[in-house]
């Protein structure tokens, strides 16, 4: 292979167009393709920035023609010449107007063939790709996320910084806690036994950053936790995270908004409205089915367990003895696309949400079935319709449980199905909102206490402040998230700042004045010192990328992901390691069994 020698690259290709043509220039990069049409060779060369024709023909030193000739896919070039327009323009590529016709060509590295074609629209498995990502990165596809991911973070921190915010690195070997998801604990080598848990998020160290006066504070900080894959969540992602003093939620609500603004602007060029709707948790269950609503399109939610509840239906019956509710998407202009076939489909779809089945009425123009109307009387039936706005041409999806939680699932889950199926998401919308007064707990059953909805130092809201030991389940939170397109974008929430109010937080989550001291004394013990009103939230980083991309998962923004056993398929991590280290570590490894 040749060295670059004299050769230094003068120009990336991305931004040529024709107003360039007649320059003299070098490009580098990689051959993406190259075709010899006998006598013509044309070569793709490909560079962070785009795609670049290169020409050799027979007006071409013969050396460089026959060097040309040798070129395959992924050889690393460096090519000087002059910029031309071309013949045959095409406008498949922001290039296609121009082309490099080469006078001097050096291969700098060979190639070998590559277990699949690094092209866009590729119909290779994700597996593969991941095990090559370093070659698959190489696609504009794969490529171009990163590069808005950084456009994304400078917008930022220039954005923030104008904004009075100060950038301040928190640790990431930090103190494990035992509110939220698992922590990946990291042994200590030089205290045996004890350990430093990786942070989910940089939560406890923002708000005393607040009590050491910094007043506003941003971080692109990386998180990590030791929860179950899926197409939103990574085992270790990265936060736009914020903290403000002497901030209401309006003050937060606002510099954050204004943020996203700009970066909507600046990188799509799409106008994002200001304010947001703002919308409370409750009436988000109630109308969607979900604290993350998405507002695209309609199929909102309807309570029909008064028009129902003297039915002889059992199923309806049950639900209602059982304390929960009867609940029902009218899908309006349906009967003839949802066939019972789909129906059938949908009610398998809603069991994975935890409903024991789905009740139905399909009314097209020469009939009307239903799995459940001949239980219900005439006057029943009319308030059923009446309450639903069903009609002529309509289908009628029904929920019942005594668990009003599984109807909000069940439903919340089929109204977003039912729309991908119909055609009805405007793809190209953003539809921002706030979802706001969040319930301050929520009960496990699992650990059969009440656990943060959010974090435990999330301020109650002013009037519920009296119910924090007497009645959790009735408290509301000073909490909020931005939602966008039926995904959390971000969230937050104004602080605890009062140290007695967060010791009646921690006996509210059932901790002891000896575990709460244990965990979060540190903290407790700086509000004695004084601690200005705060609050804050973060913005999931690459939800954000994924979101303006429209992109299906966060695994297509990020770097290097995880796989859905949280490994890393290209390197093989996490991996089994000597003997040796776990000693200097004073651990052993043994697999317990289940």
């Amino acid at each position: 292979m040749e060295t670059m020698g004299d050769l230094r690259r003068t120009h990336y290709v991305g931004g040529l167009r024709e107003a360039d043509a007649g320059t003299e220039m070098t490009v580098a990069g990689s051959i993406a393709r190259c075709r010899d049409k006998g006598g013509v060779i044309f070569a793709d060369l490909r560079d962070t920035t785009g795609i670049l024709q290169l020409i050799f023909d027979d007006a071409t030193d013969r050396a460089v023609f026959e060097k040309a000739e040798t070129l395959k896919s992924e050889y690393v070039v460096i090519a000087r010449g002059r910029l031309r327009e071309r013949e045959a323009k095409t406008d498949k590529i922001p290039t296609g107007g121009v082309e490099l016709f080469v006078t001097e060509l050096r291969v700098l590295s060979g190639a070998k063939t590559t277990p699949f074609e690094l092209r866009d629209e590729i119909k290779v498995g994700d597996e593969l790709r991941l095990k090559y990502r370093y070659l698959d990165l190489r696609r504009p596809e794969a490529h171009e996320p990163l590069v808005l991911r950084h456009r994304i973070v400078k917008i930022a921190r220039d954005y923030y910084d104008q904004n009075h915010f100060i950038e301040i690195e928190t640790p990431i070997l930090a103190k494990s806690t035992p509110e939220g998801a698992r922590d990946y604990l990291v042994p200590s080598r030089v205290q045996p036994g004890k350990f430093y848990g990786l942070p989910q998020s940089p939560q406890l160290y923002k708000q005393l950053l607040m009590l050491s006066g910094f007043d506003r504070y941003m971080q692109i900080a990386r998180c990590f936790r030791d929860e179950d894959l899926r197409a939103d969540r990574q085992p270790e992602f990265t936060q736009i995270d914020l903290e403000m003093s002497f901030a209401e939620e309006d003050d937060i609500m606002a510099v954050n908004e204004g943020f996203i603004r700009r970066v909507f602007k600046e990188v799509l060029g799409a106008e994002v409205k200001t304010p947001f709707l703002r919308m409370p948790y409750s009436e988000a269950m109630d109308r969607f089915g979900s604290d993350k609503p998405d507002t695209r399109f309609g199929l909102e939610l309807c309570d029909v367990s008064a028009a129902v509840k003297d039915s002889g239906f059992a199923v309806f019956q049950n639900a209602l003895v059982g304390g929960g509710s009867v609940r029902c998407i009218c899908v309006k202009g349906a009967a003839d696309k949802l066939t019972r076939k789909e129906i059938d489909k949908l009610t398998e779809f809603v069991k994975t949400y935890g409903a024991k089945g789905l009740a139905y009425t399909r009314w097209t123009a020469e009939a009307k079935t239903s799995s459940f109307e001949k239980f219900l009387t005439e006057e029943e039936t009319a308030a059923l319709y009446a309450k639903a706005d069903m009609q002529q041409g309509d289908v009628l999806l029904v929920c019942a449980d005594a668990d009003n939680e599984t109807v909000y699932a069940a439903l919340g889950a089929l109204r977003v199905e039912t729309a991908k199926k119909l055609g009805l998401i405007d793809e190209s919308a953003f539809n921002f909102l706030w979802v706001t007064d969040f319930p301050l707990f929520e009960y496990s059953k699992e650990e059969e206490r009440y656990v943060a909805k959010h974090h435990p130092f999330t301020m109650p809201k002013t009037e519920d402040l009296d119910k924090v030991e007497t009645d959790p389940g009735a408290c509301r939170a000073r909490a909020y998230d931005m939602v966008l397109n039926g995904c959390e974008l971000g969230g937050g929430s104004i602080r605890i700042n009062d140290p007695e109010l967060q010791r009646r937080m921690f006996r509210a989550l059932g901790f002891t004045e000896e575990r709460a001291r244990l965990n979060f004394g540190f903290l407790m013990e700086a509000y004695e010192y004084g601690a200005p009103p705060h609050g804050g939230m973060a913005f999931g980083l690459d939800r954000l990328v994924m979101l303006m991309l429209k992109k299906n998962s966060i695994r297509d923004v990020i770097a290097f992901p995880k796989v859905q056993n949280a490994s890393e398929l290209m390197s093989g991590c996490p991996e089994t390691v000597e003997e040796k280290q776990l000693r200097e570590l004073s651990i052993t490894s043994a697999i317990m069994p289940e």
